[in-house]
């Protein structure tokens, strides 16, 4: 797990696996969900830049994110 601060709040982590079936959440199990989150995020991010910057255009637009979230995980 990175050393930074995540920019995810807790509370959702929590929330996300609550409504997954957990009883309790660990708060170092609501920051490791964060940092992985972020970390899928941020793949998806840059693949959407590259997909907008083909495209001509220098705002990535929902199609972006969904193409590359598509690309990355099928």
């Amino acid at each position: 797990m990175a050393e930074s601060k995540s920019t995810i709040p807790l509370a959702p982590m929590d929330k996300l696996c609550r409504k997954a079936g957990a009883d309790r959440v660990s708060t170092g199990a609501a920051k490791a969900m964060a940092y992985a989150l972020e970390e899928i995020a941020a793949q998806i991010a840059v693949r959407a830049v590259k997909l907008a910057k083909h495209a001509g255009r220098k705002t990535i637009k929902t199609e972006d994110i969904t193409l590359a979230k598509d690309e990355i995980w099928g």
